[in-house]
């Protein structure tokens, strides 16, 4: 990484690496899953209990089409497989920096209605006369498209690239989860439906 331009505090262990990132100011962590004491994954679900923003890469020698679904359910941004270049790391850690920093100059003062909620997307909330909720700045995004293509399809592919900067398989199945979480926070207003188009996208339907 000190080869590509970056300052990086390494930790061979995740209880070690948990207290750096507690004691330290970062922009992004890469994690491996095959951590002594604390393996990568729950790592990464304790690193997100404290801030839901930080970008994630996991770097592993794990394969499995489960593993890599967990990351993403943890809320990776990127899941990397050994063997891999030091280019192709560079170039992700780009990708990604390169959305955050497009977000950042997108106007964030954007508030939605749909149906009995409120949604205040700069602020990531979400409520009702009945219930309020805190989104991840993730589910936030999701919402905030649906919203944006309300009645209308929002096709797969865009939402993931303009979010995730992939449409690959992983990252719709990181979507697909996301989509979930929001049905359950829209569920108190029946005529508010999100609709998978089959192999398109998805609908954010109200009555």
């Amino acid at each position: 990484m000190e080869l590509i331009g970056y300052d990086v505090d390494l930790q061979k262990n995740g209880n070690a690496g948990y207290t750096s990132f507690l004691t330290k100011k970062f922009d992004l962590c890469i994690l491996d899953i095959m951590l002594p004491f604390k393996d990568g994954f729950t790592l990464a679900e304790d690193i997100r209990k404290k801030d839901e923003a930080i970008p994630i890469i996991f770097l592993t020698a794990k394969t499995l089409k489960e593993d890599k679904i967990r990351g993403f359910k943890i809320g990776a941004d990127d899941y990397i497989t050994k063997p891999f270049s030091t280019e192709e790391l560079s170039l992700r850690i780009e990708a990604i920096f390169k959305r955050i920093r497009t977000s950042a100059i997108t106007p964030e003062n954007e508030n939605f209605t749909i149906g009995i909620y409120d949604f205040d997307y700069y602020n990531q909330i979400l409520k009702s006369s009945k219930s309020e909720k805190n989104l991840t700045k993730r589910e936030a995004d999701v919402l905030r498209l649906l919203c944006i293509n309300k009645n209308q399809l929002l096709k797969r592919e865009i939402a993931l690239k303009q979010i995730w900067g992939s449409d690959d398989y992983f990252m719709g199945r990181s979507m697909d989860v996301y989509i979930a979480k929001l049905r359950k926070y829209l569920a108190d207003d029946e005529s508010i439906n999100i609709i998978n188009v089959h192999g398109s996208g998805f609908k954010l339907e109200i009555k």
